[in-house]
């Protein structure tokens, strides 16, 4: 079993705190009987939970876990509860009509909202802190991406960024889009509130096969009226999902607490979140307790869909997080590096999340986020428990709901491709840091990573 703390600071921090001793709950004990089982103890798993019961109170709920809750991307992901997702509104438009579009961003803007709302019903006390997202302007490049993400979200009746200029973070543009969480102690409450409502969670449970009616696991069966797949990245190893998904890694980083005089030199206030406009996206967010913690794309992805713990920690994409780091925020340079992790996201082939109901609904398989999960995940939990409680609903409508995402390329197509879409963002970055001008690699690898 793997060590919970060695998995992320989140975790580590629980433990070092004494808030959460991390204690594993025992296996499944045999066969079982449920209403719903739910496959997988992270944010969307453990949201559905919790909204089923609060739906239906005398539901009998069943969440198999193959380590332990917060194990995968909940208990290791940047901090963000962001309305982004990851199909743009103009997209969004394209593909599903402009009413659905519209009715899609503002779910996603209401999920950030609720969050905060339901965490503080539960009782989670999770550092939520809505202070909006800073994403630096400082090149005429980053310029011009501004300027165009400011002009489609006018035209596709989205709130409008803020153009701002700060001493310390010089240009940037603003949203309130978006809130900080310590996503540790939300997916650990999480579970705690579900059990409390009469959720059973089973960790240290592998699950061995999804049928309408029945998941087989190495420990028993739980025959269940409706059953969920709630594993994101890790869907990729269970047939049903397979080759739907592809766990891609991103990997993060957290520094000591900085002091006062760093974050001022900084100018990113306690709980807002910050990014840039680079094709390697990244992504940080000062904690609480005033910490940089800040993450990044550019890892390789593995033959197969492998996903292994050696994966978590990547020498190379660790240091060049630390050198983004100190390049954009030159105060935070040399500050001392506490925290190194990472972890698989689930991308499905079109890049667009899903809420899949198959089998009339026996099975519903919900994910894809592609590294924007937080919020996506609670609202992704309230649409499922609507589902399987047969009640239809303006979440049940949105147009993520019933739709199956194509198969990624079979192998060694899909490893050739994806790390050449990988590799030509990165170079694509080092092109325009040193022309200055727009690069067609990316340009070309953006559309081809998506098709």
């Amino acid at each position: 079993m793997t060590d919970a703390r060695s998995v992320s600071f989140w975790l580590d921090d629980l433990a070092a705190k004494g808030l959460d001793d991390l204690a594993l709950r025992p296996a499944l004990p045999g066969d079982v009987a449920a209403d719903v089982c739910i496959v997988g103890a992270g944010f969307t798993g453990l949201w559905t939970a919790v909204s089923v019961l609060e739906r239906e109170p005398d539901a009998r709920v069943v969440v198999l876990e193959r380590e332990f809750a917060g194990f995968g991307a909940s208990g290791r992901n940047g901090g963000w509860v962001s309305a982004l997702f990851p199909v743009g509104p103009a997209e969004l438009a394209r593909r599903h009509g402009a009413d659905a579009a519209r009715a899609m961003s503002a779910a996603m803007l209401d999920a950030v909202a609720e969050v905060g709302r339901a965490a503080t019903a539960l009782g989670i006390d999770c550092d939520y802190d809505r202070r909006g997202t800073f994403a630096l302007v400082r090149s005429a490049l980053a310029d011009r991406a501004a300027a165009a993400e400011q002009r489609e979200a006018e035209e596709t009746g989205q709130p409008v960024p803020e153009r701002l200029s700060d001493p310390a973070l010089g240009e940037t543009i603003w949203t309130e889009a978006c809130a900080s969480v310590h996503p540790g102690k939300l997916v650990r409450g999480l579970a705690r509130a579900a059990e409390e409502r009469g959720a059973r969670i089973f960790e240290r449970t592998r699950v061995a096969g999804v049928e309408p009616g029945r998941v087989t696991t190495t420990e028993g069966t739980v025959i269940a009226d409706r059953v969920v797949i709630a594993t994101e990245a890790w869907g990729s190893e269970l047939r049903g999902v397979g080759r739907r998904i592809l766990p891609l890694y991103s990997l993060v980083l957290a520094t000591e607490p900085l002091p006062e005089p760093v974050w001022t030199a900084i100018g990113l206030p306690r709980g807002a979140t910050v990014t840039d406009f680079r094709h390697d996206l990244v992504y940080g967010q000062r904690t609480a307790d005033d910490r940089f913690v800040f993450g990044g794309r550019g890892a390789r992805y593995h033959l197969g869909s492998a996903i292994r713990p050696a994966y978590d920690r990547s020498r190379t994409v660790h240091r060049h997080l630390e050198r983004a780091l100190g390049a954009l925020f030159p105060a935070a340079a040399g500050a001392r590096i506490t925290h190194r992790w990472g972890g698989p996201l689930g991308v499905p082939r079109d890049w667009h999340p899903f809420v899949s109901p198959l089998a009339g609904g026996r099975v519903v398989v919900a994910g894809g986020y592609v590294g924007d999960g937080v919020a996506t995940a609670n609202l992704a939990g309230r649409t499922v428990a609507d589902l399987v409680t047969d009640r239809g609903s303006a979440l049940t409508a949105l147009p993520w709901v019933g739709r199956r995402p194509p198969r990624w390329e079979p192998e060694p197509l899909r490893m050739a491709g994806v790390n050449g879409v990988i590799g030509a963002l990165s170079a694509a970055d080092a092109e325009e840091r040193l022309r200055g001008r727009p690069s067609r690699i990316a340009a070309v690898a953006g559309r081809l990573g998506r098709e």
